[in-house]
């Protein structure tokens, strides 16, 4: 037997009863709107997070006063990223550019990904150059606040100085900062890629080497390698730029600094990231790797050759995991 829909009869018309609705109802929504805003409310009440709150904001004041005091002074190294590819591509010499314009000072080959950004009017492409900073920064900032507040804004402050130079003179350090940050969320080919383009440009973040995921850093030495490529192709440009990146005066390179911060996600991912600094978990730690070394000892001592393979095929498995080997 097929069943039937019950129905009701009312002044001599038939009603079929209507099929139950399926979802949440209206009033529960409306509940679970008000219990997610009630705890951000409170969220937004816990003193660790005032204060980080608090910071931000006054390290967002200060960069903006800054930065708005400066008036057209800005922007004195984007500039010359934006002359020198101009320059390079009218034929002439981006080390030595006529004008008052700092010379570009970063590897020959390099100077194509800069072609689309550089034939921008300046007034175009100074704007989009810093928008693109400032944008990319806070999307990062944002990340990390949302996992360690007080932590972020504290890291905020620390790197406040290098971080409104580089945005008041439009270097590049940021973009190669965000550029390895951006490298622990992507692809490993990717990785490898953005890690390789920020260690081309400046040596600094060769050492952030180890804060790529294990299977990039196999793909970093690959890429490493097509950087070496590249690099001798252009040998003469590159005796050049290497002459100028070392004699050419520069003040304190305070800028660099920022790349610590290229080494946020790493630390911010870890369950426990700044062991290192905990009084109570050192002695641990430092009683485990003793002991490690101990064992070592030992077993060198009953049989060498025996340890001597065992420590190989260790630092093989090492090895392998590393890069993400298995």
């Amino acid at each position: 037997m097929t069943a039937t829909t019950p129905a009701s009869t009312t002044s001599g018309r038939t009603r079929t009863a209507s099929p139950r609705r399926t979802g949440v109802r209206p009033g529960a929504r409306r509940r679970l709107l008000r219990r997610s805003a009630r705890a951000q409310w409170q969220r937004l009440h816990e003193p660790r997070r005032l204060l980080a709150i608090v910071l931000l904001g006054l390290a967002g004041a200060a960069a903006v006063v800054w930065l708005v005091s400066r008036g057209d002074l800005v922007g004195a190294d984007a500039r010359a990223y934006w002359v020198g590819v101009r320059t390079w591509l009218d034929g002439g010499d981006p080390y030595h550019p006529t004008g008052p314009f700092l010379p570009y000072v970063y590897a020959p080959w390099l100077l194509p990904l800069f072609v689309p950004w550089a034939l921008l009017p300046w007034s175009v492409a100074w704007f989009v150059w810093s928008g693109l900073n400032v944008l990319l920064f806070l999307w990062t900032a944002e990340w990390a606040y949302r996992r360690y507040p007080l932590a972020t804004a504290v890291i905020v402050w620390v790197l406040l100085l290098p971080l409104i130079a580089t945005l008041d003179t439009g270097n590049v350090t940021l973009l190669l900062a965000l550029a390895v940050w951006a490298a622990q969320f992507v692809g490993p080919r990717l990785s490898a890629s953005l890690w390789v383009i920020a260690t081309s440009m400046k040596w600094f973040p060769v050492l952030l080497f180890v804060f790529l995921p294990p299977r990039a850093r196999l793909w970093g030495l690959a890429a490493a390698a097509v950087a070496l490529l590249l690099t001798l192709a252009t040998w003469p440009q590159t005796l050049v730029q290497i002459d100028l990146a070392i004699n050419f005066p520069r003040p304190l390179r305070l800028d660099y600094l920022l790349l610590l911060w290229a080494t946020v996600p790493w630390f911010w991912r870890h369950a426990d990231p700044l062991w290192w600094v905990n009084r109570r978990d050192l002695p641990r730690v430092a009683g485990a790797a003793a002991q490690r070394v101990k064992t070592l000892l030992r077993r060198w001592r009953r049989d060498p050759e025996r340890a001597t393979v065992v420590a190989r095929h260790a630092a093989r498995v090492r090895l392998r995991a590393f890069f993400g080997l298995g």
